[in-house]
This record gives C-alpha cells, structure tokens and sequence, in this order.
C-alpha cells in the first residue's frame, strides 16, 4: 500500500515538473547552507556548491528561466547571479509574494509554470502559490509540509540541483542535457 501511494504522489509531482518554465529559490538555507561567516569588518561570506550551479546551468540548456528572490542583499550574490545566468535577481524582498506576481507577469506565466525553491517560513506564502513547490531536505515543517517535492539534499548541498534534475527528467530532457553538458565541459578544456 505503501508502494502504490508513494508511487502515486511521484507521478503527481512529475505532471507538475513537466509544466516548469521558471526555477525561482531562496538563497541563504537553500542554495546556501544557511551559515554566515562574519568578518571583523562586518562583511558576510557565503558558500555556494558547485552542483546547484551547474543545475542552473542545465536548467539554462532546457531553455527553463532562472531567478532568486531573497530577503538578504549581497553584492556577492549579485557576483554568483550574474556568473549564473540567472534572469531575476530580487534582494532585500520582504514581500516574496508580490515579485513573484511581478516575475510571472514580465515573463507571462501562469503560476503553474513556476517552481520555488524554499526553505524558511518567509517562503511559505509563495510556495503555496506556484505550481511546484520544493522543499531542501532541512527545511522548517511548515515548508516541508507545503512541498510537492522535498529534496534528499539539504540546502547549500545540491538541493537545487536535485530539485532542477526531477524537473528535467519529468519534461524528458534530461538524458540528452547530461550529454551536451559532458561535450561542454570537454570542449572547453581543451582550448
């Protein structure tokens, strides 16, 4: 009984995946692991993990649009965002909710076609409006609770990538991106 429910829900959010046109995420507990280092100067430092990057980069092969919306500011994100490729960068956003209706607006998408990426209660009112929502593996209850799919990878580890990698394979693109990306990299060791 387990099985057929498990296997139930797995079809449900691959039929959600399959609509994703945007990623949107949180950044600090989700593409980062949620940790600070504070400098005697004050400056904030951050670790970002290659996986979620080349995710990004994958979701960016399939034609998917990228973008964070986050309640910090970061000139270093703003660094890690433009190396991304990301489409949207929102910093210091109390109210998630209203740039999410912005982003869907200036790219004319339904709610349906966009994925959140979350971690921490400031996310939980956009997480109930997009189609596919995503929960990393430490995520509060509240999130997980939200969550069409919730990641066996905690933030700052590969969630995003984990979360990218569903979403392509459900669309059926993932097997020839994994291959063009191998080509990619190759080629580009070589000059």
């Amino acid at each position: 009984m387990f099985r057929l429910l498990s296997r139930f829900q797995n079809l449900l959010q691959a039929r959600r995946a399959r609509k994703v046109v945007m990623v949107l995420m949180d950044v600090d507990g989700t593409l980062t692991d949620g940790r600070l280092y504070v400098f005697p100067d004050g400056e904030e430092v951050k670790a970002y993990h290659v996986q979620d990057g080349l995710g990004i980069f994958l979701a960016h092969l399939a034609g998917l649009k990228t973008g964070i919306i986050t309640g910090k500011t970061s000139r270093a994100l703003e660094i890690r965002a433009g190396r991304l490729g990301l489409e949207e960068l929102h910093q210091g956003i109390l109210d998630k909710k209203q740039v999410l209706l912005e982003i869907a607006g200036r790219h004319n998408l339904d709610l349906a076609e966009i994925a959140f990426i979350g971690d921490d209660l400031g996310d939980l009112e956009v997480m109930t409006m997009v189609g596919f929502p995503a929960a990393v593996a430490d995520a509060h209850p509240a999130i997980r609770k939200v969550a069409r799919y919730r990641c066996s990878r905690p933030g700052g580890r590969g969630a995003v990538r984990e979360v990218i990698e569903f979403i392509l394979k459900a669309q059926g693109r993932w097997e020839s991106l994994a291959a063009r990306a191998k080509e990619i990299k190759k080629s580009s060791q070589i000059g």
